[in-house]
């Protein structure tokens, strides 16, 4: 039996559609701005700081990385109620997204981090410059220039990633199309449109990640 295609139902609600476009978009920037937050004190602090700091964000990152999204989704919104913090889906969502991202993107700064050369760290502490400035222009720029293609690709899967926090009731692009094929019952075209708008967002995104490359370390093509 073969079932003609009929997108008629579905173009109907574009809007909606294009609404839970910038909805994933405002997910996935907030939780990358916290989440490369996180990586960035976090690999500072393992690479640097004392055994009290450097154990608890090994253990952070050991932690996040061997268990599902979905799982600390789960635990953010379900379970921090219980111990008096209690967040809607959206703030919930941003806050598990940025926790999940920390976690990735520390280990992958932190091994920006220890490319930098020892001699030039030395170097700058033989010129009296503060620890703060030995951190900021000595270490961290070197080494986000050299990590940078590695995190722009966390950052992408980062975007793909909020296609799961419709699990919380948090509304999203992929949660809008679901609740578009209960009142439609055209799934099969609705997933087609969804595929073909994640494509578009994840190219865009990738163009703008590397003009961003380009633009902060003067990459030439």
């Amino acid at each position: 039996m073969q079932t003609a295609l009929q997108f008629g139902p579905v173009l109907i609600h574009l809007d909606d559609l294009l609404g839970g476009v910038w909805k994933t978009v405002q997910l996935a920037v907030l939780s990358i701005v916290f989440g490369t937050l996180i990586g960035t004190l976090c690999a500072v602090g393992r690479s640097f700081g004392p055994r009290w700091v450097s154990w608890p964000v090994a253990a952070y990152v050991e932690l996040i990385r061997n268990t599902p999204l979905l799982i600390q989704l789960y635990f953010v919104f379900f379970s921090l109620p219980l111990f008096g913090l209690r967040l809607d889906s959206n703030a919930a969502a941003i806050l598990a997204l940025s926790i999940h991202l920390g976690a990735y993107a520390t280990e992958i700064l932190r091994a920006g981090v220890e490319s930098v050369p020892r001699g030039q760290i030395e170097a700058a502490r033989s010129l009296g410059l503060k620890p703060y400035r030995i951190i900021r222009h000595i270490v961290l720029v070197p080494a986000l220039k050299a990590v940078y293609p590695a995190l722009s690709a966390q950052f992408i899967l980062q975007l793909m990633g909020t296609s799961i926090v419709g699990a919380i009731a948090a509304e999203e692009l992929t949660a809008i199309a679901n609740n578009l094929v209960m009142q439609t019952f055209r799934s099969f075209e609705i997933y087609i449109v969804l595929a073909v708008i994640y494509f578009v967002l994840v190219q865009a995104a990738s163009l703008i990640f590397a003009g961003l490359g380009r633009l902060l370390f003067r990459w030439k093509a």
